[in-house]
């Protein structure tokens, strides 16, 4: 599906209605992560589904609504929840938000996400910064930027050296050390799910250097970047990835969920404070 401009300006034309915030900071939030929109103040709350073309989440732990309000002084957008490529929807579906962030005048964005541990080193609990990517769907041709490029918007090509802005990495590092939080910095591997990896795709994926694995945020990141947004990206390491065959064990949605419990006090101790003395 192609969105076209009378599509965006009716999305924009609903968020209006409902509050005159100009919002700075977009904040796209994950599995099991959404309590961390309870944070922000004076917030209005606009479910999806009263949003046209927003794709609406259909996976548990993802409430469904768009928050808009302030943090830590911040006129922050947030994502209570976001769609996935596996539902069913197109990459450009599943990226909609962000061009609305981009047209609500957001300058940066700040994603999270649950994520599989690829890294034998990383524990249940802990936070991974996402320094890089490795964009599976993407590089086999499921790209949220293919088809028709709009120069208005952004670059025909977009260089992705340098996709983490260093500024925000630098100050969530600063953040998490300040406040004893365990933190990583490492590659994600964005995979299209629904089903978790084989042992066999763990070992791969760990010898093409990914330290996490998911089922989202790198197409979010795709279109952010284009639009020219700075990024900021947490995983929240909710699962340590099984790599060999025969396991006693098995990944589950609902170990991804009973984690939050665990990660989202840190992401949002981490949030806050990237906010709260936000780097220029």
């Amino acid at each position: 599906m192609d969105y076209t401009t009378a599509d965006y300006e009716a999305a924009i034309a609903v968020i209006k209605e409902h509050t005159d915030i100009i919002p700075e900071i977009g904040l796209v939030l994950g599995s099991g992560l959404g309590t961390l929109a309870n944070e922000i103040e004076n917030a209005t709350i606009i479910p999806y589904e009263k949003i046209p073309g927003w794709p609406l989440s259909t996976v548990h732990g993802h409430s469904g609504n768009l928050v808009i309000g302030t943090l830590e002084g911040k006129k922050v957008v947030a994502q209570q929840g976001r769609a996935h490529f596996y539902e069913g929807y197109t990459m450009k579906q599943v990226t909609f938000p962000i061009r609305i962030m981009h047209l609500l005048g957001v300058s940066t964005v700040i994603l999270t996400n649950a994520a599989g541990g690829v890294d034998s080193s990383f524990n249940v609990g802990d936070v991974m910064l996402i320094n890089d990517h490795i964009n599976l769907p993407g590089l086999t041709g499921k790209n949220p930027l293919m088809g028709p490029n709009d120069d208005s918007v952004g670059p025909r090509f977009v260089g992705l050296a340098q996709a983490y802005d260093r500024a925000l990495r630098e100050k969530a590092r600063e953040v998490a050390q300040t406040y004893d939080i365990p933190m990583h910095e490492g590659t994600y591997a964005a995979v299209s799910g629904p089903a978790f990896e084989t042992p066999a795709e763990i070992r791969m994926l760990r010898v093409i250097g990914a330290n996490a694995v998911g089922m989202s945020t790198v197409h979010e990141v795709l279109v952010a970047r284009h639009a020219g947004l700075r990024v900021m990206a947490c995983s929240g390491i909710t699962n340590k990835a099984i790599d060999k065959v025969d396991s006693d064990f098995e990944t589950n949605h609902e170990e991804v969920l009973e984690a939050g419990k665990v990660i989202v006090p840190r992401l949002t101790t981490i949030l806050k404070g990237v906010l709260k003395d936000f780097p220029a």
